[in-house]
């Protein structure tokens, strides 16, 4: 999955992520029993009552999910003398796969008290990326491996040992962590593995919405389709992820094979069509609509000559799903895959009679669901205008979605933290003077250093949180009200006594703050300083 810069960041200058062990788009799982003999002979019927027990949740909460590449599955493999649960998915473009993963783990995790499981990205240890916010400093990305680990419903931490007193029992004091260490400490008398509320909270946030976010990931539409493709589609309703990717990447060959055959040569065709409901992933949905595409001359002149607009639509995607189908089946590369052998077999069914095509009366009875796809529509305007605190919405009030009143929230715990740490390093001492302009002389640096300092600590004894809100406020463009929600779970007075003087004259280089400014024009001038820092660090971005 995809990082941006801003998730990365936090690491320090240069990350550029951990380093990558899977190929693009994949998520890898592993479940461990830990008990007091993992390796004995019911050690297999503990990983088999887990399976099952995965099995359940799935058929509980995802009943009818479309996967937008592949799903779920979990089997049994054996290391040297260690039996465990193994499983590998490629999500492709949908995030929402993934984390659908990510809740199904922790929920097993949840029902098992012996279970330890580790999941980790193409990215690498990517909860820890998730709560990249809240991480100390010591969990960098060279120790991080194997040390995140899912046990109880609850995200663990194997911590450093310390130099001299490893933890008895354990073999070695490297900080790298191995798998064998790793497991070799959580099955130890004497472990002791961190738990952070915020470090869990940061990197299960995300799973917040589970599950209902899960039937959220999916869209229904009705389109307009030929007659034996509803039939395949109603049996198997998974395979409609293949037809999309072998559409949405599709090359030159594909489009010509299209052409060649003409309406008779194509597998999915008019004039037998049908008005059935399909359920797509909502990213899927995106993909068969956003691109450019010419349909074959048989569905152009369909959708041309359709006078209801409805129609013209539902014909256009039902013309774009068709040849996605076409295109899975006519490229010999795809011959393997799973969803081409099951469609060969329930087209081989309707070709020797033993099945047959549904009527149309067969088609309403399944059911004719449909979503509003008003989520495709992004009005930028008025995206800008919610971020400002000035929605024009009748029925929703500005910062009434909860997504953005979160993002608002850890873009002040961002802000929080931005501040502790400016003035401070990791061993607790002043920050290093990386900005220090060379030409300066020592003499004017440490003038410049007392004239701020004796400023700056006036302005710290008594900081005024009404006047620091306020600015804050300004400079994000939120309603008062909403501010004040914010800022009240946080301690305002000791965040801004951590932004030490000689740290701010050493990053900002602007002039000292006059000593005759009233209290509440210091604080001004302090933060607008600081602030307009932010604005350029890009720290205040949602």
């Amino acid at each position: 999955m995809p990082r941006s810069q801003d998730d990365l960041k936090w690491f320090g200058e240069g990350f550029d992520g951990f380093p990558k062990i899977l190929p693009d788009d994949c998520v890898e799982y592993s479940i461990y029993l830990i008990n007091n003999n993992p390796n004995g002979s019911d050690a297999r019927d503990n990983l088999r009552e887990i399976q099952n027990a995965a099995k359940k949740l799935i058929k509980t909460h995802l009943q009818d999910f479309i996967w937008q590449r592949e799903g779920f599955e979990l089997k049994i493999k054996r290391d040297g003398q260690r039996s465990y649960l193994w499983g590998r998915t490629n999500f492709g473009d949908s995030a929402d796969d993934e984390w659908t993963i990510v809740y199904l783990l922790r929920e097993l995790s949840a029902q098992f008290p012996e279970v330890w499981i580790r999941v980790f990205d193409t990215d690498g240890e990517f909860l820890l990326i998730e709560a990249a916010n809240a991480l100390p400093t010591w969990l960098n990305p060279e120790v991080a491996d194997f040390r995140v680990w899912i046990h109880a419903g609850k995200l663990l931490v194997i911590p450093l040992e310390l130099p001299g007193k490893a933890v008895r029992g354990l073999s070695g004091t490297s900080d790298r962590m191995t798998l064998d260490r790793a497991l070799e400490w959580i099955g130890n008398p004497n472990r002791k593995l961190q738990h952070s509320a915020k470090i869990e909270v940061e990197a299960f946030m995300r799973l917040q919405k589970y599950p209902h976010q899960i039937r959220e990931s999916l869209h229904c539409a009705l389109v307009k389709i030929p007659r034996k493709l509803a039939y395949i589609l109603h049996n198997f309703p998974g395979c409609v992820s293949a037809a999309i990717e072998a559409f949405y990447l599709r090359d030159p060959i594909a489009l010509h094979h299209l052409e060649k055959e003409g309406i008779e040569g194509l597998p999915f065709s008019p004039p037998d069509l049908v008005e059935a409901s399909v359920k797509f992933t909502k990213v899927g949905y995106a993909q068969l609509r956003s691109q450019q595409f010419t349909l074959p001359s048989v569905w152009e002149s369909l959708a041309r000559h359709a006078v209801d607009l409805k129609v013209r639509a539902q014909l256009e995607i039902g013309g774009r799903l068709s040849c996605g189908f076409a295109m899975l089946l006519s490229d010999p590369h795809n011959r393997d895959k799973k969803e081409v052998r099951e469609i060969k077999l329930l087209i081989e069914d309707l070709e020797s009679g033993e099945e047959q095509l549904p009527s149309d009366s067969d088609v309403k009875s399944w059911g004719l669901s449909e979503d509003s796809d008003s989520w495709l529509d992004i009005d930028f305007g008025e995206f800008e205008r919610e971020l400002d605190g000035k929605a024009q919405s009748n029925s929703v009030p500005a910062f009434g979605d909860k997504g953005v009143q979160n993002n608002l929230r850890r873009t002040v715990e961002r802000f929080q933290n931005f501040l502790k740490s400016e003035g401070e390093n990791s061993d607790g001492g002043l920050i290093d003077d990386m900005d220090h302009d060379d030409d300066e002389t020592s003499s004017e640096a440490s003038a410049s250093s007392d004239d701020v300092e004796a400023a700056a600590s006036d302005t710290t004894k008594n900081p005024d949180e009404d006047d620091f809100t306020a600015m804050m406020r300004e400079m994000m463009g939120m309603p008062e009200e909403v501010m004040n929600e914010l800022m009240s779970n946080f301690d305002l007075t000791s965040s801004i006594k951590h932004l030490q003087p000689e740290a701010a004259l050493k990053r900002t280089q602007k002039p000292k703050v006059p000593t005759e400014l009233d209290e509440g024009e210091r604080i001004r001038e302090v933060m607008d300083q600081t602030g307009q820092e932010l604005l350029e660090a890009g720290a205040l971005d949602l």
